[in-house]
């Protein structure tokens, strides 16, 4: 880490107030695993405490308040970039290139959000449109909840805590946030950047911790009338089991294909897989983790993969040329590298890196991949581009619908048929036509089929329909 790195050494955010325990987490830079700051070991008391804290406070916030909260949130965060930027690299290991970028996505998710709020989101229903109708109008309105509970990853330490709280505000919500003990200083500073941009704090309480302490009591809460999680599928899973009566909007895992049909231009898809499977070190569950390519381009496809590839810098996170940092943990890098190698040992041919040095893994470049091997079967949340050759459209159909997650997809043809067919029978949630599957907007709806996903699906307008009560009231129209 640069020599005028400060050490953080933070507090939980209950309520605004700065809660210290005896006992603290270490957070440690993938690169080096020097320290780069400690949290709070938080207990079940202090979970309470927050719900109990959310649930009592009632926001008289109107919606112009809210709009000038998240705007002023959104220029803060510009305003204080380097910093932020500096401590998601420290914490998550990802290069100055994509944490920069992570800021200017939050930026957009809090400008958003903002102009969404001041929309009206009511509705109105007349009655007299059947002969067993009266002269009534039927309205509609939204009412936030007690409180809600969200649990956020480590690959977006920045923008996954955006995605949460953002709407949250916009709804005149109240949120408990726990972020991964990975990654959790980011939110420690979105929560001051939320205080000062004038968030009555009670709204908005970071409290951190080891999950086996914690994390039931996060689920489990009186309070808590939905329960937010972005993370991995058991983890998913878990919390659809033990949550109980309440709302969840899980947002799980990926195994995004990018297709390459006979008619692409090469040039151009070989650019979107690289760039799908690269950025944010793999780290996203958007990246692209498996590219099906018809066999009959598919000997100069790979070989342009890896000739972009080769051009990829990758090393110290701080180093502002590097394209690439690493991965959250050595113990990741591992993973990768081991089902790499398993897949080679099943017939795929490496093409490109299976480096390792600690949490610095290599971007990696892998033809002739079987498609029901580890590597591609499972979600590797790595930095590792797997060419898996495909017959024909029906084979890429086929072998896109054989694993057990459904997130998004992106293809690569200019044959209308062919992108109709993509988008009618692939089983994802989105279909991006020349372009990488992670493509969206803040706003726009986002989410999976399968085990990518359960309950509404994320952006900030689904978020804000997920995150209310509607109610209805009717009167005599005449």
């Amino acid at each position: 880490m640069p020599a005028n790195f400060e050490v953080r050494h933070e507090a939980m955010r209950i309520a605004g107030k700065k809660i210290l325990t005896d006992e603290r987490i270490d957070v440690l830079h993938p690169y080096d695993n020097q320290l780069v700051g400690t949290v709070p070991k938080g207990k079940v008391e202090h979970v309470r405490d927050a719900f109990e804290k959310a649930a009592n406070f009632e926001s008289k916030l109107t919606r112009h308040d809210r709009y000038e909260i998240l705007q002023k949130t959104a220029d803060i965060l510009v305003e204080r970039k380097e910093l932020i930027s500096d401590v998601i690299t420290a914490e998550a290991g990802l290069c100055k290139k994509d944490s920069l970028y992570e800021v200017g996505r939050a930026y957009d998710v809090f400008s958003l959000s903002a102009r969404l709020c001041i929309m009206d989101d009511s509705e109105v229903y007349s009655c007299d449109i059947t002969p067993h109708g009266k002269q009534r109008k039927i309205f509609t309105t939204r009412e936030p909840l007690s409180a809600i509970s969200a649990i956020t990853p480590f690959n977006h330490p920045l923008n996954q805590v955006a995605h949460k709280v953002a709407p949250s505000i916009a709804t005149n919500n109240c949120m408990v946030l726990k972020p991964t003990e990975k990654t959790p200083l980011t939110a420690m500073l979105l929560a001051d950047v939320l205080y000062d941009a004038g968030l009555p704090p009670e709204m908005f309480s970071v409290v951190t911790g080891d999950p086996a302490d914690i994390a039931d009591e996060m689920l489990t809460n009186e309070h808590a009338e939905l329960v937010t999680f972005t993370g991995g599928v058991p983890i998913g899973k878990y919390i659809a089991e033990h949550a109980g009566y309440k709302r969840k909007v899980l947002e799980l895992g990926g195994n995004d294909p990018l297709i390459v049909c006979a008619d692409a231009d090469l040039d151009k898809a070989a650019e979107l897989a690289v760039a799908g499977s690269f950025k944010n070190s793999g780290q996203r569950c958007t990246a692209v983790k498996r590219i099906l390519v018809v066999e009959d381009v598919a000997d100069e496809f790979a070989a342009l993969v890896a000739e972009k590839t080769k051009a990829i810098k990758y090393g110290d996170p701080f180093d502002a040329s590097v394209d690439m940092g690493t991965v959250i943990t050595e113990d990741s890098a591992i993973l990768f590298e081991n089902r790499v190698n398993d897949a080679v040992s099943k017939g795929a041919k490496l093409l490109l890196g299976n480096e390792r040095h600690g949490a610095l893994y290599s971007p990696t470049v892998v033809d002739h991949v079987p498609y029901d091997c580890d590597l591609v079967r499972e979600e590797t949340f790595g930095p590792v581009a797997p060419i898996i050759r495909c017959k024909d459209i029906d084979d890429v159909i086929r072998v896109s619908n054989s694993t057990a997650f459904g997130l998004s997809s992106g293809v690569c043809t200019d044959d209308w048929p062919t992108i109709q067919r993509f988008i009618k029978e692939l089983k994802v949630g989105t279909v991006n036509v020349w372009e990488v599957p992670g493509y969206r907007i803040e706003m726009s709806p986002f989410g999976g089929i399968k085990d990518s996903g359960l309950g509404y699906k994320e952006g900030v307008l689904e978020a804000m329909k997920s995150f209310t009560n509607v109610k209805s009231y009717s009167l005599p129209w005449v």
